[in-house]
């Protein structure tokens, strides 16, 4: 199990998935490069590791994953990948403990698909679109 102390940069790929836990995210992706800097930019997050074709992302101390679609080649899930963007679409990730205003300050404002709103579920949140047209929430408690 990955801990505080894991070295990203260094685990190798059989280490790193044999200590994956809970639920898994893993988000196929034209231009990884592109994906991590709004990942890290815009939304805050830490960039743990990258490459051209993989990159592990953290979250509150949670870890997912982008794929190159050269990487995933031979797997069947990018024949489900739509050609033509988003090809995130239906796909909504919930960002908890972010500030919706912050993030939609540091976001292209073309990207910003719903511009923070107190949500009567409780939370303050802000839905801005990644460069692959996955749907990103950044939601804090009211």
């Amino acid at each position: 199990m990955m801990t505080r102390n894991t070295d990203y940069n260094t685990i190798d790929a059989a280490e790193f998935g044999r200590g994956l836990r809970g639920v898994g995210v893993n988000l196929l992706c034209r231009d990884v490069a592109a994906m991590a800097a709004f990942l890290r930019d815009v939304l805050g997050l830490s960039v743990l590791r990258e490459s051209a074709d993989f990159a592990i992302v953290a979250h509150d101390g949670m870890v997912f994953q982008l794929h190159s679609d050269a990487s995933f080649g031979a797997h069947p899930v990018l024949g489900l990948v739509p050609d033509n963007p988003p090809r995130g679409g239906g796909a909504q990730l919930y960002l908890f403990g972010l500030d919706p205003d912050a993030v939609v300050a540091r976001a292209d404002l073309e990207t910003v698909i719903e511009q923070p709103t107190d949500k009567p579920h409780g939370l303050r949140e802000a839905t801005v679109l990644s460069p692959e047209g996955y749907a990103f929430s950044p939601a804090r408690a009211l």
